[in-house]
């Protein structure tokens, strides 16, 4: 599963190529389909490409030819290829899920822990820093332009934490570096689409932080945002994104919880862990997936019903 083949034979005679990343992307799942998009059509020109992504944030607009990403979803296209990006599972492809389930043939390329593998061709390295580091080993930097290197340094970036987190490496560090070469702004890129916020992102994750709640002894902590408390704010789930890794940074907390909602006692749960706790496991005990450090999942119920089951599951692991 995780032998590594150039994009190159993989793509052998496919002349129709199509390309998603999960549902809600991020930066690397933005990133990755990108970078794949821009290099397939600066270099095999004869290749009909296309990438579907839901819609995706004003900030990643710089990239080369994202305003050609299509977020209508399955039109009955049948690729001859399909390549799903920074996707653990089949599920979250949501409205592309068909386009995959249809292609004569298909590859996942990913670093989730709970991704089994469930194309035809899987590249899968779950200690990678992105889907965007996985990406670089299939692919031939001879052959890179500025518009190839900015999307893949600003997925490194972003799933990296900007070169903190546990799964930032010296490989990780020295293909980020290699893009440098082809000239992008990388300190623009950081700035403008990691660092920078909005005024009512701000006002919105100081009101979430103010009302968060510690527990276990203090070292874990929850905060939770309700449909009544965005349109107070006047921000969407997508302005939301940073408030679970604040929580974390704050001294002595093991265990972050941020939950938004997204239906009628529906509620989407990210969690972020420091040293001791794997929070994928904890995910896919709900359903969910991730990373060791960076996990969630989809659930029902009442919020404090909730936080006490994903207690249980934090003791398990801390006691």
């Amino acid at each position: 599963m995780n032998n590594p083949i150039p994009i190159k034979e993989l793509i052998g005679d496919a002349k129709t190529i199509g390309i998603a990343g999960h549902i809600r992307p991020d930066g690397d799942c933005i990133g990755s389909c990108m970078t794949l998009y821009n290099y397939i059509e600066k270099n095999f020109p004869d290749i009909q490409v296309k990438v579907y992504l839901e819609k995706i944030k004003d900030k990643f607009l710089f990239i080369k030819n994202s305003e050609k990403i299509d977020s209508n979803g399955y039109d009955g296209t049948e690729y001859d290829l399909f390549f799903s990006l920074d996707c653990a599972d089949l599920e979250r492809l949501g409205l592309n899920k068909e386009f995959f389930e249809h292609a004569k043939r298909t590859a996942c390329i990913d670093h989730h822990i709970s991704n089994g593998g469930y194309a035809d061709y899987n590249y899968i390295l779950p200690n990678a820093s992105s889907a965007c580091e996985v990406l670089y080993d299939l692919l031939d930097v001879s052959l890179f332009d500025k518009s190839i290197a900015e999307p893949m340094y600003t997925g490194i970036a972003h799933d990296s934490g900007v070169f903190r987190f546990q799964s930032t490496t010296s490989k990780t560090m020295n293909v980020a570096g290699k893009m440098l070469d082809f000239g992008i702004n990388a300190n623009k890129i950081l700035e403008e689409t990691y660092y920078k916020k909005t005024y009512a992102q701000s006002q919105v994750a100081g009101r979430l932080q103010l009302e968060s709640v510690r527990f276990m002894d203090n070292r874990c902590i929850f905060a939770y945002a309700t449909t009544k408390l965005m349109d107070f704010y006047g921000v969407t789930t997508k302005d939301l994104d940073s408030v679970v890794a604040q929580l974390r940074n704050i001294e002595g907390i093991e265990v972050a919880i941020f939950m938004y909602q997204i239906g009628e006692m529906k509620y989407k749960v990210s969690m972020r862990s420091q040293d001791l706790v794997d929070v994928s496991v904890i995910a896919s005990y709900f359903g969910g997936g991730g990373h060791v450090r960076a996990a969630g999942f989809d659930t029902v119920g009442d919020v404090h019903d909730i936080i006490n089951n994903i207690s249980e599951q934090i003791e398990k692991q801390m006691s």
